[in-house]
């Protein structure tokens, strides 16, 4: 019980968001990236809210907790995040012998990926699995996405445990949650290493328009993009596997985004 508190604590402080004097935008190159950016939004989420004490916090975690669960649902997910350490691994023997590097740092690195690797292969069926197999769970998450659906007089089990002590209920979304901690740290250590071999570059866009092409026999994943907000901008982001496009938009009144012909830097990074 308490391994999983402390991975809702990590999960809380862990991510990419940057707490800096800048806005960090970031941009995923394919669909996995995406998923796994999307998990790790929502792993943060789930750690901040656990460890609040009022019961709409942890309805709200429970929300939050289903949602990962239908984004762990794609079938190919726990491969693509094997495959993933397996590779990020194979790349970090390649420079062993090398004098530059730290054989000791190298070993808790390739260390860290082995025992994601063995805790996610040893993982029975789909991330959050046993979850799906709790019926009062379930049952909560049949309606949970009904407006109103969660009322006492429709679930009088969900609103009698939300009546419960702050931390009976923190105990039980931290065990629900321990089956998720090999997903999660898994995709923290991968998104780590990706955003590390990122190397960024200050830029410029001319008239609120950035169009850069992508070195050639590079393959890139992730773009990272720190802007500052007193310029009040909105970086809206395309890229493929030519080209990266950055069209800034300025708040006006009424909330609606306007494109700026501002010419203003920023910073970017490619990772790949």
């Amino acid at each position: 019980m308490a391994n999983s508190r402390r991975s809702c604590a990590r999960w809380a402080r862990a991510s990419g968001y940057d707490d800096s004097a800048v806005i960090l935008y970031e941009y995923p190159f394919n669909e996995r990236i995406r998923t796994y950016l999307r998990l790790e939004h929502l792993f943060h989420r789930l750690g901040l809210l656990v460890h609040r004490e009022h019961p709409v916090d942890h309805h709200y975690a429970l929300t939050t907790l289903f949602e990962i669960m239908d984004v762990a649902a794609r079938a190919d997910l726990k491969s693509d995040v094997m495959k993933d350490l397996e590779k990020q691994k194979a790349v970090l023997n390649a420079y062993r012998g090398n004098p530059a590097i730290s054989e000791a740092v190298l070993d808790e690195v390739v260390g860290q990926l082995d025992a994601r690797f063995e805790a996610v292969n040893h993982q029975p069926g789909k991330a959050g699995q046993s979850l799906a197999d709790n019926e009062w769970l379930m049952s909560i998450r049949s309606r949970i996405g009904i407006p109103g659906g969660t009322c006492e007089f429709d679930l009088p089990g969900y609103y009698a445990w939300q009546q419960m002590e702050a931390v009976r209920r923190q105990a039980d979304l931290s065990r629900w949650a321990t089956t998720l901690v090999p997903l999660a740290d898994s995709i923290q250590v991968l998104l780590k290493l990706l955003r590390d071999a990122g190397v960024a570059q200050k830029v410029m866009a001319s008239n609120g328009q950035l169009q850069q092409t992508l070195p050639q026999g590079r393959t890139f994943q992730l773009l990272r993009l720190r802007i500052d907000p007193t310029l009040n901008l909105v970086p809206e982001i395309s890229a493929n596997r030519l080209m990266v496009s950055v069209r800034l938009m300025r708040h006006e009144p009424a909330e609606r985004l306007h494109p700026s012909a501002d010419s203003v830097s920023f910073e970017l990074t490619l990772c790949s």
